[in-house]
Formats: structure tokens, C-alpha cells, sequence
């Protein structure tokens, strides 16, 4: 069962994510969308929105840099791992914070307005609780982490990441023995990554490539003449 959580079923939804998120925009494109509900009610969406969007990517960038960049790069520019897994502690451990209470924020708006809460699908409310449980995980490997600042469990979970995209047929075998709380963390997230698709989390793709897609079809410019006003007596 390890071995198929965390050496096969990464491929799985690594695969879902991708494909998927391909279908969708191929087939229903109206449906790329995040389906904002500012217009019922602003109340908590502002400092909620702010709170959680700054604080998901923080951590997304995070664990996108920390895991997937090579250990001998660490290693060449002297960063050691002690540093990088306290780094990874306090900087993920306030957007984390601010990531959780923002959602908190989102989510009790959504839940207690009875406007909100009639318009937003069961996808919308379960993928929003799916994120408050890994941001409460992820604190909670805060703990843990703690105990062992030497950063040697922070190396295994480089080489589990980097091993999944080198196709390393080991790599499940380098987080065997790691906390219980790690592999819901991980296995979570490969969970949000596999229902990723067919949630409003697909506007996450839309931040990232529209600026591309600007750059290589740049629309062409729209004159915009003013208005001639009309005399009242015509």
C-alpha cells in the first residue's frame, strides 16, 4: 500500500491534473472560471481572499523550490540543510497561519449567508474544506519538523519529490519511514492535485498563463473614440 500511495498513485493524479484540466478547458470553457460571490456579499472576502491567496502561494512556491530543486544545489551555495528546514518552518509556518485563517474567514462566509451558500455547489464547499485539513496538517508537521532540525528528513522528501519526476521507481521507498502526519500531508495533496480538474481551482492555471498567452497572441489595439454629446434642444 506505500508503495502504490506514494510510488504509483502520484502518477495517477499528476496525470488526472494534467489531463483533465486539458479537457475541460477543451470542452467546457465557460466553466473555467472561479465563480466569485463578491456580488452577494463582500463582507470577509476581502482581508479572507487576501489572507488565503498570500498565504497558498507562499506556501506553493515553497514547496516547489524547496522540493524540487536539486540537494547539491543547497549544497554549492552553502546553504545547509539545517537552515533550509528552519526556513521552511518559519516561512511556512506564517503563510500557513495566514493561509488558514483566511480560508477559516472564506469558508464561514460561504457557509453561514444562505445566498452564498445556495449558490456554491458541493465541489465548491468540499474542495475548500479539503485545503483547511492540508493547511492544518502542514502546521502540523511544524511540530515534528521541530525535533529534528538537522534537516535529514527534509533530504528524503527532496529525493521522494525529485524521484516521482525522474520516473525513480525507488522513490517510495525514501519516505517509508517518515511521521504518519507527513504522508497525510502528501497524500492529500496528491488528492487535491487529482480533483484539481473539476473544481474552481482551475482559474490557479489561468493566473499563470494568461500572461503567456498575451505575450504569443497579443490582441491588437482598439481605438475607443469619445462620444459626441448631443445638444439638448436636438
Amino acid at each position: 500500500m506505500h508503495n502504490f500511495l506514494f510510488g504509483i498513485y502520484p502518477y495517477i493524479a499528476l496525470s488526472v491534473l494534467i489531463i483533465g484540466s486539458i479537457a475541460r478547458y477543451d470542452r467546457d470553457p465557460f466553466t473555467w472560471k472561479t465563480s466569485s460571490s463578491q456580488m452577494l456579499r463582500r463582507k470577509q472576502l476581502i482581508w479572507g481572499s487576501i489572507l488565503f491567496h498570500v498565504g497558498v502561494l507562499v506556501i506553493f512556491f515553497g514547496h516547489l523550490v524547496g522540493l524540487l530543486t536539486p540537494i547539491w544545489v543547497f549544497d554549492a551555495i552553502g546553504v545547509s540543510h539545517g537552515a533550509k528546514q528552519l526556513l521552511a518552518v518559519v516561512a511556512g509556518g506564517i503563510a500557513g497561519a495566514m493561509a488558514l485563517i483566511g480560508g477559516l474567514m472564506l469558508f464561514h462566509r460561504r457557509w453561514t449567508d444562505p445566498r452564498i451558500r445556495v449558490t456554491s455547489s458541493f465541489a465548491d464547499t468540499a474542495i475548500l474544506l479539503l485545503l483547511l485539513a492540508q493547511l492544518v496538517l502542514g502546521l502540523g508537521t511544524i511540530y515534528v519538523s521541530l525535533q529534528h532540525l538537522d534537516g535529514h528528513e527534509m533530504t528524503l522528501f527532496m529525493s521522494w519529490a525529485q524521484g516521482i519526476f525522474t520516473f525513480d521507481g525507488q522513490a517510495a521507498s525514501y519516505i517509508e519511514h517518515a511521521a504518519l502526519i507527513f504522508k497525510l500531508h502528501l497524500f492529500l495533496g496528491l488528492t487535491i492535485f487529482l480533483v484539481f480538474p473539476f473544481t474552481r481551482l482551475v482559474h490557479i492555471l489561468s493566473g499563470f498563463g494568461a500572461p503567456i498567452r498575451y505575450l504569443f497572441n497579443r490582441p491588437g489595439y482598439q481605438i475607443v473614440r469619445s462620444r459626441k454629446r448631443r445638444h439638448p434642444a436636438e
